[in-house]
């Protein structure tokens, strides 16, 4: 089994930046792809970024391209988004996921294990 725990997450006003982390425990899924999701209120959750399980390739979803970074260190089971520019709109609970699979994907769907989530709200 697989447990993710996201942190990172806190209030920050509007053009500046963020660091979430998430980190998984044990090594059965350790090469596997991870995804960020997020959830505003009142609103869908929905796709941010992916990261293929050697880190060698990543999507992003077009509202973060450019402002956002994610990366992974498999010595430290540990996935980042890094988050540049935030604005109010960005303003979610973060969730990262993880999948069996090593290839990158944007359906909640193709993951398996879920963290609770972290929250960030951006304020104007």
């Amino acid at each position: 089994q697989v447990q993710l725990v996201e942190s990172g997450g806190g209030l920050v006003q509007a053009g500046g930046s963020l660091r979430l982390s998430c980190a998984a425990s044990g090594r059965t899924f350790r090469t596997g792809a991870m995804g960020w999701f997020r959830q505003a209120p009142g609103k869908e959750r929905e796709f941010v970024a992916t990261i293929s399980g050697s880190g060698s390739s990543t999507l992003y979803a077009d509202s973060v391209k450019g402002r956002f970074t994610i990366s992974r260190d498999n010595a430290k089971n540990t996935v980042y988004l890094q988050m540049n520019s935030l604005n109010p709109m960005d303003t979610a609970v973060y969730y990262c996921a993880a999948r069996t699979g090593v290839g990158v994907r944007i359906l909640e769907t193709e993951y398996f294990y879920w963290g609770q989530g972290t929250q960030v709200t951006v304020s104007s």
